[in-house]
């Protein structure tokens, strides 16, 4: 924005020259410190990166002890119960159930070993069916009918995750969403496929307590997750998206049916 001394000279004088000579423009600059701090800012963020992307490298050769989704979770059960009932054993990818490794992809993320982290062709379709499904809803209740976008549910590869329960917590604002995504692509250019998937297996949650395979093999089956067989293993991936809820009635007919549909699925499914 600028400014100009001209409004004080008289119409004459300006023409004339004699006051135009004193004018002056002055523009407006932010203050030093304001710059000072959105540069401090903006190395934070850049070393934040920094941080991230030399943990999952590190990740290539040492296994994570815990995720910030455990550590919440951790957290909950101590100050709600005051007790912590956990389960968890680390298993390398060749001991865990080859079953389980198909079952997963195939109810999680069928395109897991084709796309880049972020598969953006189940964001699209999940995007639609949740339009159809708010639809639907409105057209049942038309006087709660609201003008919201309706909310994106499903879509979210295994890498996506993955980089949510290792590091951030669990709200849905947009800066998370990005930092979400830079992580997906962090892991997909540091790590193979094979160690996304067992660092997954490890530490996702099967139950009240109970996170990684190995644990939901013997919490459910009293077996170990390299010897979980083709059903076992797709009842256990169709209790992923709420493990909670399913963990009370893990025989429910839902849980059957789904996990025939996800069975059936599972030998068209490439591992990585």
């Amino acid at each position: 924005m600028a400014r100009s001394t001209a409004a004080h000279c008289p119409g004459a004088a300006s023409a004339a020259g004699a006051c135009g000579r004193g004018m002056r423009t002055i523009r407006w600059r932010p203050p030093r410190a304001l710059l000072r701090l959105a540069g401090l800012l903006l190395l934070a963020g850049l070393m934040l990166q920094l941080v991230f992307a030399l943990r999952i490298a590190a990740m290539a050769w040492i296994d994570p002890a815990s995720t910030a989704f455990q550590r919440s979770e951790a957290w909950r059960l101590l100050s709600t119960r005051g007790e912590l009932p956990w389960r968890q054993s680390w298993r390398d990818a060749d001991e865990i159930s080859v079953h389980l490794k198909r079952a997963v992809i195939a109810a999680e993320d069928a395109s897991f070993v084709q796309h880049d982290g972020i598969d953006w062709d189940a964001i699209e379709k999940a995007w639609e069916r949740n339009q159809r499904a708010q639809a639907r809803a409105e057209a049942r209740r038309p006087s709660q009918a609201t003008a919201r976008p309706p909310k994106v549910v499903g879509g979210s590869t295994i890498t996506q995750q993955l980089a949510k329960n290792l590091f951030l917590s669990g709200e849905r604002t947009l800066p998370r969403k990005a930092q979400e995504a830079v992580l997906t692509l962090m892991l997909e250019a540091l790590l193979d496929k094979r160690r996304i998937l067992a660092i997954y297996l490890n530490h996702v949650e099967w139950g009240e307590g109970v996170f990684g395979a190995e644990a939901a093999a013997g919490h459910y089956f009293r077996s170990t997750a390299d010897r979980l067989g083709p059903g076992q293993a797709a009842r256990l991936a169709v209790m992923l998206p709420a493990p909670k809820r399913f963990e009370k009635r893990p025989s429910s007919p839902y849980v059957a049916g789904r996990a025939a549909t996800v069975a059936a699925r599972m030998g068209a499914v490439e591992l990585p």
